[in-house]
């Protein structure tokens, strides 16, 4: 009996790919078969690993996981997120395995130990790889068939899995229900929305992918034509739309169930929005859910999405109309904070059908009069709306800006604002407001960025909804034009007496504007129209079961209180008095990389700082380094271990993280203010006293001089460097954390840096700099820590370091050959062995000697010409690291 949707027959995708026979069927390379099982979680699951070679010739790494016993099962394909691989997937698949399913994982195309480049959901490279894993499957005797070479399978996968589930439907008609994630309908739209280029997005995804050479030649091509002219041309858009599921809208006709996050700058609620109404218009059932986590951070809601999709592919797949699918609209909504814990407290809401982005529209008036916007020269200072890359490491300014707590930035003079009267009673929005404005330039090229606050009375800190923009790109701006602006969209509640505020500045920080200076003129056209989506509710929260009882119980609920206590003081441990003066001891320090149990950005790192120290940092790419300072800043949680500074325990937002000072990015400054008033602006933002930035110690220390009252534009890249670890050293913070503070400076310029650091420590304050110039670190830093793969390498006094007589260089007559190399590193006196310009750098192992050495070097035959103890930093540090910076 066919079990599965019955879509029209008529309507079916287009037949898959012909291939050429004997190449259809994927190649075994390797196998290994093992049982996992769980006493705790029975039945056992079987998994198989084996390297699948496809008809284009690319190996991929896959993983098979059955249930125990026989019988034939639905199988399901689990497609993993850009930058990870088949092991991010394997929990998920084991739970849908012992759910009665035959579940294949698979690292894609440059992914993992997979091969080939990487095409970006190519027709014919990842999708046709789909293809060709659906082929194996249909061949295997634990799935179930629908007809011969036609398995009962389903598709599901986030974000790059998630694109690649809808292209599958779309290309290959035996696909028969899909579940993608927080994912793009259009690619072109994710990355050029409105004709704007969103270049820090594309440049995450081009630096997770492995740079740009581990990409298709054409893709790379295009990315580095795009980053190089800050605008997408006609041909970027079509490569980005041939690769979209947009671009097979109507073949796809199977059940689907959209999860798209709130949290997401990167693919907003839109994309799913145009994906819902493609699928439907195709005749297939499609229930749309909105998760309170994305791109952007926030809680991504894993168990209860690995639960909504079992259920989708036991209906759908399974054929148990029994099973309950979920409402056909579901969006997460925060209901304030869990004082235990501090997390967010989340409910759901629904509809029994999805409303869309514009149910339930509403009008209200905006008011304010025309005004000047300027663009300003090369986009800098660029305003700050979500800051991508922070979300996988659990930093979410999005989870903030539902919390109340704003985190964007706009600067005077390069945004125009509309508000609204109060409220007069509370405004759920839900959806995508709209307003129309007129723009008119003196270029005739204009990019705004139109975003919507929740401005509360009192003058408190105006919030961004999910910290999301929409850019605009007005062409024949000269003439004036007006614009209707489709706002991002959002479930945000507004509170009676709050305002709402349209703000359309001249820059962002995630995208590219036009670099040549330009002034816009911006005026209102129409009042704003928001979303309400009537039919969306919440359900009533529980009562808690103590209300009944209460009253008899006033002896349990003391004991509650009590346990709570001592759950809060278990989040927040107490200060150590033992380290009250001592600037950050680390210890144990340890984060995995998302969704992975075992792949480790820092591990078990221990190290200690005392006052007056300026400690260098160092490591190759990749040891781990700017993911410790974002844990010592308290942008980022650790998995494991602690930081104390100064015997305060650090958290997001702690308290004691106001007597530190960071510098990790160069500084945006308005170039027509003068540096002096650059940093009393940035200090008035803080909301602290003008009396406690210590501005005039901070400026003598930073040694500007008479530059300070010079307009900001007048600056060399020293100067505007050394404002910048000013603007850190504002309030004079006791630990002071800089990373690269020296890029893009000549050498007298790092001299005049390095002076600067010397003299903040020498005030007993303590720096922390992490840096790649090694010959700048070695006359600088007091101490150092190096790392590599996320470990402790070694730490240390810099000269202990530098001096280690366990090091020798061994000049040689000719370059060593990598065999002879070998060799050497493999001598049971030598620790690592590495080649440099002259000849050899090589660590001993404790008891060896230089003799002992120089007598297995002639036996090599190396023809040895000088052999001594090293004194550079640079020679230590390949000698710590094995060579693998």
């Amino acid at each position: 009996m066919d079990l599965r949707w019955p879509g029209p027959r008529g309507l079916l995708r287009a037949p898959r790919r012909l291939l050429a026979a004997g190449a259809a069927a994927l190649l075994l390379a390797g196998a290994g078969t093992w049982t996992a099982a769980s006493l705790d979680d029975p039945p056992a699951v079987h998994r198989t690993d084996r390297t699948l070679s496809t008809a284009a010739g690319v190996r991929l790494d896959t993983s098979y996981f059955t249930p125990a016993g026989t019988g034939r099962h639905p199988a399901v394909l689990l497609a993993h997120g850009f930058g990870g691989s088949k092991d991010d997937m394997r929990r998920q698949a084991e739970d849908l395995a012992r759910d009665g399913y035959a579940v294949l994982t698979w690292s894609a195309r440059g992914f993992g130990r997979s091969t080939g480049k990487i095409g970006l959901n190519d027709p014919s490279g990842e999708v046709a790889d789909v293809t060709e894993l659906i082929d194996w499957l249909a061949r295997q005797p634990q799935v179930r068939l629908d007809r011969p070479g036609d398995p009962r399978v389903g598709v599901a996968g986030a974000s790059y899995g998630g694109a690649v589930a809808l292209l599958a439907a779309g290309h290959d008609r035996r696909v028969d229900a899909i579940v993608p994630q927080i994912t793009y309908w259009n690619l072109a739209d994710a990355l050029f929305p409105n004709g704007v280029f969103k270049k820090l997005w594309a440049g995450v995804f081009v630096n997770s992918g492995g740079g740009c050479t581990a990409f298709e030649p054409e893709l790379c091509r295009m990315y580095q034509r795009v980053a190089r002219s800050g605008q997408p041309d006609a041909d970027a858009r079509r490569l980005l739309q041939e690769r979209s599921p947009s671009a097979v809208a109507g073949r796809i006709r199977v059940p689907t169930l959209l999860v798209q996050g709130q949290e997401d700058s990167l693919f907003p609620l839109a994309q799913a929005d145009a994906a819902a109404r493609a699928v439907r218009a195709n005749g297939a059932p499609v229930d749309v859910d909105w998760i309170a986590g994305g791109h952007d951070g926030g809680d991504l809601e894993t168990d209860r999405v690995q639960a909504r999709t079992k259920t989708w592919f036991d209906r759908y797949l399974k054929g148990d109309t029994s099973a309950g699918t979920g409402p056909a609209f579901r969006v997460t909504r925060t209901s304030g904070v869990d004082s235990t814990d501090g997390a967010a407290v989340l409910r759901g809401a629904t509809a029994p059908a999805y409303p869309g982005l514009a149910s339930g529209p509403r009008s209200i008036p905006l008011t304010g009069p025309a005004q000047h916007v300027a663009n300003p020269a090369g986009g800098s200072p660029p305003a700050v709306s979500a800051l991508p890359g922070l979300g996988d490491t659990g930093g979410s300014l999005a989870r903030l800006s539902a919390l109340g707590v704003g985190a964007a930035l706009d600067f005077p003079g390069q945004y125009a604002r509309f508000d609204t009267a109060p409220l007069r009673s509370d405004l759920r929005i839900t959806g995508s407001p709209t307003v129309t404005v007129h723009i008119g330039a003196t270029s005739d090229d204009a990019v705004l960025f139109a975003k919507l606050y929740d401005v509360a009375p009192g003058g408190g800190r105006p919030v961004l909804p999910a910290q999301l923009v929409t850019p605009v790109r007005v062409t024949g701006a000269k003439t004036g034009k007006d614009v209707t602006l489709t706002l991002p969209a959002i479930d945000h509640e507004v509170l009676k007496g709050h305002r709402l505020r349209l703000v359309l500045a001249s820059t962002d920080l995630g995208y590219a504007s036009p670099a040549a200076p330009a002034t816009y003129t911006v005026s209102l056209k129409s009042d704003l129209t928001v979303p309400t989506a009537p039919s969306v509710t919440t359900a009533p929260a529980p009562l808690p079961a103590w209300v009944w009882w209460l009253p008899a119980a006033g002896a349990v609920l003391a004991l509650a209180l009590v346990l709570t206590a001592r759950r809060r003081a278990d989040v927040t441990p107490a200060p150590d008095p033992a380290l009250a003066d001592v600037p950050l001891q680390v210890t144990g320090l340890t984060k995995r990389y998302a969704r992975s149990a075992d792949r480790y950005a820092v591990r078990d790192l221990s190290f200690r700082v005392e006052r007056g120290q300026v400690l260098g940092l160092l490591g190759p790419n990749g040891a781990g380094k700017t993911t410790t300072l974002r844990m010592l800043m308290g942008l980022i949680r650790p998995d494991g271990g602690e930081i104390r500074v100064f015997g305060h325990a650090v958290r997001p937002g702690a308290p004691v993280l106001s007597r530190v000072g960071a510098f990790v990015e160069g500084a945006g400054f308005l170039p027509h203010l003068s540096g002096r008033d650059n940093l009393r602006l940035y200090w008035q933002a803080t909301g602290r006293p003008a009396e406690d930035a210590h501005l005039d110690e901070a400026l003598r220390i930073a040694g500007l001089g008479e530059a300070l009252e010079r307009p900001v534009r007048t600056y060399s890249q020293g100067m505007r460097q050394r404002l910048a670890i000013a603007q850190a050293m504002l309030g004079l913070p006791d630990l002071l954390i800089l990373d690269e503070p020296t890029n893009g400076l000549d050498p007298p310029q790092i001299r005049e840096m390095r002076e600067v650091m010397i003299r903040y420590a020498a005030g007993g304050r303590t720096v922390i700099v992490s840096s790649h110039l090694l010959a700048e670190v070695e006359q600088t830093c007091t101490h150092l820590v190096v790392m590599d793969r996320g470990r402790l390498v070694q730490a240390g006094p810099t000269g202990e370091i530098t001096g280690n007589g366990d090091t020798l260089l061994v000049g040689t007559a000719a370059p060593v050959e990598q065999p002879v190399l070998d060799k050497i590193a493999a001598l049971p006196q030598v620790a690592s062995a590495v080649r440099t310009e002259d000849g050899l750098l090589v660590r001993l192992e404790s008891g060896g000697t230089a003799d002992g050495l120089v007598v297995e070097l002639v036996r090599l035959e190396v023809p040895v010409t000088s052999l001594g103890p090293h004194r550079r930093l640079e020679d230590a540090f390949l000698s710590l690291i094995g060579g693998s910076a």
